[in-house]
């Protein structure tokens, strides 16, 4: 390799902000007058499922930092599920791949004093190639950042399972997402303990609904649906709510739910009426149908957007919950958030 300095960011699970984190560490690399490069050797956040397909994350990195590398040196495998079921047929030669993912590292480290390599999904991916992110930063030489999310005390098995697996190489854990209820277990226990471990923790960035959800504007774009209402559709989703029941239990179950969306069938009206009492933020219609222009109508009043989406009902479920699950970070002003995040609640200067 060279002597420039890589740092490997990995999850423990997918939709951790890892893209998010790792370009607003790069940002702040740059801003310290270090030149920098990126990569992502597997490309996991894919358009569709055709092994031309780019992520998206590099394409992110390569605007924000305005980095000159060629997309196939910064994404060397398209890790696509054409590529997975290749690679468990034997298609695929494990040595081969990480020549590429080398001679790919060594292209945009050239000159570099500080490169930084995401994950794909999270640490295990990989793996029927020979190809984790444990195998990665073995192969690059690489520092690891490891960042998880926390809940519970439940959360640290995730997080000790990766510290193992990574040993040396791991440099510290950045937790990301901690609510305030969450908060005070993981300053008080979780890092306490994680130390007494010898695992070192850089800090913990709190939850910031921004970076979480998606706005109805992103969802509808992302799903190709119809807005069938003249509102508003900045507000942000960050859960989703299925619309299969009654509309009284519908009603009780919506009233327990914030920031959600609600899923159910163009010809429900009743779950459509019972989504639009507080605190349910919106309907998300699937299929083609409408609804009654009555709904259409008390939705208006209410100023909250309906969407129609012209599929089954299982399937609009399946793809919105891969908007959310497959993570926000598109563009500079997500990146400059997380910048000023990590720098107010993680030890910066240690991670670089």
């Amino acid at each position: 390799m060279t002597d420039t300095h890589t740092t490997l960011v990995t999850a423990t699970g997918e939709g951790a902000g890892k893209t998010a984190i790792t370009v607003a560490l790069a940002r702040l690399a740059a801003d310290r007058d270090r030149s920098v490069g990126y990569m992502k050797p597997k490309g996991t956040r894919l358009r569709s499922n055709v092994g031309k397909t780019l992520d998206q994350d590099p394409m992110l990195a390569r605007e924000v930092l305005e980095l000159d590398s060629e997309m196939h040196q910064m994404e060397p495998v398209v890790y696509s599920p054409t590529f997975v079921e290749g690679a468990v047929r034997g298609t695929e030669d494990p040595d081969a791949l990480r020549e590429r993912i080398r001679e790919a590292y060594g292209e945009i480290a050239a000159d570099r004093d500080h490169v930084f390599v995401e994950g794909g999904g999270d640490w295990t991916t990989g793996g029927v190639v020979d190809l984790t992110d444990v195998d990665v930063a073995e192969l690059l030489d690489a520092r690891v950042v490891l960042v998880a999310e926390y809940g519970s005390p439940n959360d640290l098995d995730d997080v000790l399972a990766a510290a193992d697996a990574f040993g040396d190489r791991l440099a510290g854990v950045v937790f990301n997402k901690v609510s305030d209820d969450a908060f005070e277990s993981l300053d008080q226990d979780g890092i306490p303990f994680l130390e007494s471990r010898g695992v070192t923790v850089f800090g913990a960035i709190p939850y910031e609904k921004e970076l979480a959800g998606v706005t109805v504007a992103e969802l509808a774009d992302e799903l190709g649906a119809e807005l069938l209402t003249d509102a508003p559709t900045d507000a942000f989703v960050e859960r989703f709510l299925v619309g299969a029941m009654g509309g009284d239990e519908a009603l009780r179950h919506f009233r327990r739910a914030r920031d959600a969306a609600v899923i159910t069938g163009g010809d429900r009206a009743d779950v459509q009426t019972a989504a639009l009492e507080p605190p349910a933020s919106r309907v998300s219609s699937s299929r083609a149908a409408t609804g009654s222009g009555a709904v259409l109508g008390k939705a208006a009043d209410a100023g909250k957007p309906v969407l129609a989406v012209n599929t089954d009902t299982v399937t609009a479920i399946d793809r919105a919950e891969a908007v959310v699950s497959g993570g926000r970070t598109r563009d500079a002003r997500t990146v400059d958030r997380m910048a000023t995040l990590l720098d107010a609640h993680v030890d910066v200067g240690a991670i670089l």
